[in-house]
């Protein structure tokens, strides 16, 4: 019994280990490519920009009746 579950786990194992480097590289680029963008712009304007958008972007308070 254990000789034919082993080669499908075998089989199954090294196409993961085989495929997950090539398919996590490009998330891994990109999140690299965000964090220099991000490093790039001062930090006080990443902060005056995230407040405007949090100012533009709020929900209208409820009018009393």
């Amino acid at each position: 019994m254990f000789r034919i579950i082993r080669w499908p786990l075998l089989a199954l194992a090294l196409i993961v280990i085989g495929l997950w480097p090539a398919a996590v590289a490009p998330i891994t680029l990109a999140g690299a490519g965000l964090a220099a963008v991000i490093a790039a712009i001062p930090g006080p304007i990443l902060l005056a920009a995230g407040v405007i958008a949090w100012l533009r972007h709020q929900p209208a308070p409820k009018a009393v009746v």
